[in-house]
């Protein structure tokens, strides 16, 4: 690894606008908008095909795509989400790539990185200890107890706390009443830092955060508690974004990471916004497929911050193809109709899509040569991946092809689905017939109130994010392909005022996930120099 100063310098950061967390990894300053105040470079979006659950490598991806383009001589940095520890210990493990297409250093990335998370958790869990004070003492904005909407965050999987019971044992315990947990990734905090521009930006989006609603039905807010203050505190560091650096020594900010149902499943806008000032390319994650990450980015977070895509990458993996093709055993030409999909509804928002074709090391050149040869048909530009096996020089190819889509973008011709001014059924709609190919919406009674209450209270401009499951185009994570003339049902909705968006719930989301009966929790282990092992 290079020293992190060193990194900087690549992107022509000066030595007063860092501030290191040891030799490999700094914060840096806000200060350097100042410094760099236009916009020079290219905003790529890496997303996917509708994924496995052991996902399709698009950090990989990125982080390979990010190393190509400097092997072609541009000023490249990847804007990625920072790890939570629920997935490491969980299901997923490591979150910073693999192979010859990794960030360093891992580990620490990976688990405590700079105190982000925790303190997007102390500041969650403080408003929530300042709801039940009130309470405490008095109620004097006559909060009624049976309608908050502030939940408790922990950055692990804890099954056990996703409904728990607060205010036991009398009195001095506060009011007794039912609540929960949920992960930190899945926290309205989370969100709201990730899409705060500024410090003044933040200050105001934690104040207009909806906690609860009283007895005439108003909402109180987290500004309403004198919660604002104290939580800008707990958050003056973790706005700063986090630069760290590949195996090959090219740079990269990672910063935020919010989920990409419940939210929008980017990197942080201040991250995107510095890379987009000091570098030639921004390569920024999204997450899930297209029709969540990127949906969400173009709809929601592109208005809000200005930063218009020139082009993006469509990760594409055999597997995935077979998977929506029905099974593991199935042709990858079954599974193409949801690749196409994904690929029509990009053109559609106005970018240029450029597939990426991850290869593993038992796929077949002929099913590779299938795939390439279906997408030149179908006019889409596409390359072979191999940053996992050989890093920057395995993206050679993908890397000239985004160049080339890139040069010939108008960014003038990307935009969002529907209007701000639309009725947030008419968004919904929007999006589940013009991306996820179904026919109609139903709104079950309970969903339709909510969404009629937050309009009158002033919330009906703001975009929605929708939160559905990630294994289909549908709400039924079983239905694989490209389904058309089904039906979305929308069971409920939540406000989140702070971060500028209301969330519409599809089928079930699990806000708080459990480990499962042998997680990556037991792989781990440290040896007696004290290297972490069994991360990847």
């Amino acid at each position: 690894m290079q020293p992190i100063a060193s990194v900087a310098d690549q992107l022509g950061i000066p030595r007063d606008l860092l501030e290191p967390y040891g030799r490999h990894i700094t914060k840096i300053r806000l200060d350097v908008l100042e410094r760099f105040p236009e916009r020079r470079g290219k905003l790529i979006l890496v997303t996917g095909i509708t994924p496995t659950t052991s996902g399709e490598g698009k950090t990989v991806n990125t982080i390979g795509l990010t190393q190509g383009l400097a092997k072609l001589g541009h000023r490249a940095v990847a804007a990625l989400r920072e790890p939570s520890l629920g997935p490491i210990f969980g299901q997923k493990g490591g979150a910073t790539g693999g192979g010859r297409a990794s960030l360093e250093p891992s580990a620490k990335i990976n688990l405590h990185f700079t105190g982000d998370f925790h303190a997007i958790t102390a500041a969650n869990n403080l408003l929530a200890a300042l709801i039940d004070t009130h309470f405490h003492f008095g109620n004097a904005r006559r909060l009624d107890a049976n309608d908050i909407q502030w939940p408790r965050a922990m950055d692990m999987n804890d099954r056990a706390l996703r409904r728990v019971a607060t205010g036991l044992g009398g009195s001095e315990a506060g009011p007794a009443r039912e609540t929960g947990f949920i992960i930190t990734a899945a926290s309205e905090i989370m969100a709201i830092l990730a899409l705060s521009d500024s410090r003044a930006d933040l200050r105001r989006r934690l104040g207009a955060i909806v906690i609860g609603f009283n007895y005439e039905g108003k909402p109180v807010t987290a500004a309403d508690l004198d919660a604002v203050g104290p939580m800008m505190v707990l958050l003056n560091e973790a706005i700063l974004p986090n630069l760290v650096q590949t195996t090959e020594g090219a740079p990269a900010i990672v910063h935020c990471g919010p989920f990409a149902n419940i939210a929008h499943g980017t990197s942080s806008v201040l991250a995107q916004r510095i890379g987009l000032h000091v570098a030639d390319y921004v390569v920024n994650e999204t997450g899930f497929a297209a029709d969540l990450g990127a949906e969400k980015f173009f709809d929601l977070v592109m208005p809000m911050c200005g930063h218009v895509p020139d082009a993006a990458v469509v990760i594409v993996t055999l597997k995935a193809l077979r998977a929506q093709g029905g099974s593991p055993e199935a042709a990858v030409e079954q599974g193409l109709p949801n690749l196409e999909r994904h690929v029509a509804n990009l053109r559609h928002w106005g970018v240029t899509p450029v597939v990426a074709l991850n290869r593993f090391p038992g796929d077949t050149t002929s099913d590779l040569d299938r795939v390439l040869a279906h997408c030149r048909h179908d006019g889409v530009e596409a390359a072979i991946a191999e940053g996992y096996a050989k890093g920057g020089e395995g993206m050679i190819d993908l890397a000239g092809k985004v160049v080339c889509a890139a040069a010939q973008s108008h960014q003038g011709h990307v935009r969002p689905l529907y209007g701000r001014e639309q009725p947030l059924e008419a968004k919904i709609t929007e999006i589940a017939t013009k991306v996820y190919g179904a026919k109609d919406v139903i709104f079950k009674p309970a969903a339709r109130r909510r969404l009629h209450r937050f309009a009158e209270l002033g919330y009906g401009s703001q975009p929605v994010c929708i939160a559905k499951t990630q294994f289909s185009f549908t709400d039924d994570p079983k239905v694989m392909g490209a389904p058309t003339g089904w039906t979305l049902t929308i069971s409920d909705a939540m406000l989140s005022a702070g971060a500028g968006f209301v969330v519409p719930i599809a089928g079930s989301v699990m806000l708080m996930p459990g480990l499962g009966r042998t997680s990556q929790a037991h792989k781990l282990d440290v040896d007696d120099l004290g290297n972490v092992m069994g991360m990847g």
